[in-house]
């Protein structure tokens, strides 16, 4: 199985599902620390050029690779992938499952402004407060969506690749 999570940017609450999936944050639903949120790999690290790239970010308790990508506003990237998916699976006979789930519904006003400062505007003084207050708003729903991702992938479900918009976890 390979988890593979998807927004706009990749960079925010994309790596905050990645960490919480290889559990490099707290198994739970309490609130993160400014520390915490900073010290997350690739958090608020990714630039434009990093965008449409699969950013892998390690292996979970059972042997599944973790990615990110950061789509930007284009919704049919991860459609297109899926398809290219299936024929490669078709093609070349190779049966893992593939698990996109997008973290956009998890995503503050916060974080939105932040990511626009920092990452848009290159702006860190004023963007790097509003994205820990937003990672702060929003951490507990991206435990739930990870929790959620982790069970779907453990579960029978027989189609070889599974695309979660995750809409119930919208903040």
């Amino acid at each position: 199985m390979i988890y593979i999570y998807n927004d706009y940017g990749g960079t925010h609450t994309t790596s905050m599902a990645a960490a919480y999936h290889l559990k490099k944050l707290p198994q739970s639903e309490v609130k993160l620390t400014t520390e915490q949120i900073l010290d997350m790999p690739y958090f608020n690290q990714l630039d434009h050029e990093d965008f449409g790239k699969l950013i892998f970010h390690g292996v979970d308790e059972d042997n599944n690779p973790v990615y990110t990508i950061g789509r930007k506003r284009n919704k049919l990237v991860v459609p297109a992938l899926k398809e290219m998916i299936l024929l490669l699976q078709d093609k070349f006979q190779f049966q893992e499952k593939i698990i996109f789930s997008n973290t956009s519904p998890t995503v503050p006003l916060a974080m939105s402004i932040g990511g626009f400062f920092s990452r848009g505007l290159k702006i860190d003084m004023i963007g790097i407060p509003f994205l820990v207050k937003g990672a702060k708003q929003c951490c507990d729903n991206v435990f739930r969506l990870v929790q959620n991702t982790k069970e779907i992938g453990k579960s029978g479900f027989q189609e070889k690749v599974i695309i979660l918009e995750n809409e119930m976890f919208k903040n």
